[in-house]
């Protein structure tokens, strides 16, 4: 089955993701896919925080950092994965220091083709998104083609994932399938 879990920042989506991800690995293999590339204290933090939320959960943890199907170049697609989060992945490609930080928009088409792809051909995967379009403010040029990348490729998650919801304020509302696999 594949997911895809929306929502606010600090809304509960990673450590309800993280159990669905072993509740859907029924004591298999189960992938933590990282994709946050720390830049600064509050990320490492971040990183720390999410490590120590899923210790004793049986995930094996594989870096997704700018090259997600190199990362998973001879992985047993059949598993069970959690990729948290779709929104550091094209934050990793599209913003990629080694070109000055400009905006990589091929990088953004290729990275939303692998993940789909993924999507596809995976056994179990959950994606972990992060809504950041619901307010109403307008950003720089930059921050609005992230926003209207990171909603692209949702939008197209959401057509091949087998069930989509939001996370808020630890409550789950479902779009599409049965929360419960």
């Amino acid at each position: 089955m594949t997911f895809l879990i929306s929502g606010g920042a600090k809304n509960g989506k990673s450590g309800m993701a993280q159990d669905l991800a072993v509740e859907l690995a029924a004591g298999g293999i189960h992938y933590y896919l990282a994709t946050m590339i720390p830049v600064d204290e509050e990320d490492r933090e971040r990183i720390r925080r999410h490590v120590a939320d899923r210790a004793g959960m049986g995930f094996e943890t594989i870096e997704c950092g700018r090259d997600f199907a190199a990362s998973l170049e001879g992985v047993d697609l059949d598993a069970t994965f959690l990729l948290d989060s779709v929104t550091a992945q094209l934050m990793n490609v599209l913003f990629d220091p080694e070109k000055n930080y400009a905006l990589d928009i091929p990088a953004a088409e290729r990275c939303a083709d692998q993940l789909e792809d993924f999507a596809r051909k995976a056994g179990n995967v959950v994606f972990v998104s992060d809504n950041i379009s619901s307010d109403a403010m307008r950003y720089d040029e930059s921050t609005e083609t992230y926003r209207r990348l990171l909603a692209q490729i949702d939008r197209r998650l959401a057509r091949v994932c087998d069930v989509v919801a939001e996370v808020n304020a630890g409550q789950v509302t479902v779009y599409k399938g049965a929360w419960r696999p």
